[in-house]
C-alpha cells in the first residue's frame, strides 16, 4: 500500500479499534490510544478482556462488542494471535486491518485483502497519523 493510499485512509476513517491495548503507560499500544484520543477525532474503541476501562472509556472484550462499524482494526498482538483478530475483523465488516510496526504476515495479509478488507502491514498508526 502506498504513502498516500495509507494517509487516504486515516484521512477518510471515523472508527478506530485497538486491539490489545494496554493499561501499562510504557506500551507502544497504550501511547498510540492516547494520542489519538488526544491529537484526532476519531471514534477510538478499546479491545482487551483482561482490562475494564481505559482513559475513563469502556474497553470491550472483543470487537464483536463493539456497538458501531469500525473502519480500521489497529492490532497489538503477536502474530500467532493475527489469524483470530483477522476472522473478528471480516465478521464484524470492519474496513481496514492494520498490523502494527514489526508485524507482517502475506498470506493474513491475502486472506484479509480476499474478504475485502485494506491491509497495512509494518506501520504505526501513530507515526502515519502524524503525517497528515
Amino acid at each position: 500500500m502506498s504513502q498516500n493510499e495509507v494517509l487516504d485512509l486515516l484521512s477518510t476513517a471515523k472508527t478506530i479499534a485497538i486491539v490489545g491495548v494496554s493499561d501499562k503507560t510504557d506500551r507502544p499500544s497504550n501511547q498510540v490510544a492516547r494520542y489519538l484520543l488526544e491529537n484526532s477525532d476519531y471514534a477510538v474503541y478499546f479491545v482487551n478482556p483482561l482490562i475494564k476501562e481505559l482513559f475513563g472509556q469502556e474497553v470491550f472484550a472483543s470487537l464483536a462488542d463493539i456497538p458501531v462499524k469500525i473502519d480500521i482494526v489497529d492490532v497489538f498482538r503477536r502474530i500467532e494471535d493475527m489469524p483470530e483478530i483477522l476472522e473478528e475483523s471480516i465478521e464484524i465488516g470492519a474496513g481496514a486491518f492494520w498490523m502494527q510496526l514489526g508485524l507482517r504476515d502475506e498470506v493474513l495479509a491475502e486472506v484479509a485483502r480476499s474478504a475485502g478488507l485494506t491491509v497495512i502491514q509494518d506501520k504505526c498508526l501513530k507515526i502515519e497519523h502524524q503525517k497528515l
